[in-house]
């Protein structure tokens, strides 16, 4: 038995949430699941799943393994699923869920490429800013500016994430320039509530990672109202490079400390685990992944 089915084994009794329909959607015997299962454990030399007689769940070790697992068969089937379905047609309807502000600014120019180039495509786009349930709320794929943590989804990333402060020359003269990430807390910021830390933001000093308390005029859950705001020299703005890359390449936006920002993260296209990812599907993100390599403003 090679180590490829023992893991599909493992992978299904997660997503089955249990044995007996594993062995159902496998069309295997319980028995013969729950053998494979074992010898995979055996293998590894851990426990990967708790098992009760109601139910089972992932140990520790369980849930990482399952993450990297997923991955690796989702990429073995997505090349089997690539090479059987080239000749098959982009067509259909597809619903993709994306941030607002992202929507708005980014990814609007891409959308609208794409349905040039795949004009069978009818494209259900919602800008919302919320996780939307991929499954039960029927979307076939969202994007997203996170790293990936539910583990029954498979995200592949599209492009480096970059977040900054910044403002205009007037506002830096008026307030003064912060030297270090701390001096925030006495000058105006402008808050864009859409983002985790709200009113903290989050900075990197060396090796530790630092939070500072700000506040100020405006506090909004809209991007473009907080651009807007840091345009007409309100203050000060933690927001998406890419959000701003215009203004800061025109020159009506400074960039501040930049040797203190969180590391890169990335834009996401997440979409449920499956064995055969559809033509539509994989082309929406082979192309997102394609136009945000020659459209750097992350």
């Amino acid at each position: 038995m090679d180590a490829i089915t023992r893991m599909r084994c493992f992978i299904q009794v997660v997503d089955s949430n249990g044995f007996s329909a594993a062995a159902r959607e496998m069309g295997r015997s319980k028995a013969l699941v729950s053998k494979y299962v074992g010898e995979l454990e055996d293998e590894l030399g851990v426990r990967l799943l708790n098992r009760t007689t109601r139910q089972v769940s992932l140990t520790e070790v369980g849930e990482a393994y399952y993450k990297e697992a997923a991955e690796i068969l989702q990429r073995i089937d997505d090349l089997q699923a690539s090479v059987q379905s080239s000749h098959q047609e982009v067509r259909g309807r597809l619903r993709v869920s994306a941030p607002r502000s992202m929507g708005d600014d980014l990814l609007n120019k891409a959308m609208m490429q794409f349905l040039v180039l795949y004009p069978d495509i009818n494209l259900d786009l919602r800008l919302e800013d919320r996780f939307v349930d991929l499954v039960e709320e029927g979307f076939d794929l969202a994007v997203r500016v996170t790293q990936l943590e539910d583990s029954s989804l498979i995200a592949r990333k599209i492009a480096p994430f970059r977040t900054v402060v910044c403002a205009t020359q007037n506002a830096i003269e008026r307030y003064g320039a912060p030297n270090v990430p701390a001096d925030l807390s006495t000058r105006p910021c402008i808050i864009d509530t859409n983002y985790r830390y709200k009113q903290n933001w989050a900075f990197r000093d060396g090796s530790e990672r630092v939070s500072v308390s700000v506040k100020g005029p405006l506090e909004v859950n809209s991007g473009n109202a907080a651009r807007e705001a840091v345009l007409s020299d309100l203050g000060f703005l933690r927001t998406p490079l890419f959000f701003v890359a215009d203004d800061v390449r025109n020159g009506d936006l400074t960039v501040l400390l930049e040797d203190y920002e969180e590391p890169e993260r990335g834009i996401y296209a997440v979409y449920p685990h499956r064995r055969h990812l559809s033509a539509k599907v994989r082309a929406f993100v082979d192309f997102l992944v394609d136009w945000s390599s020659k459209h750097p403003s992350c």
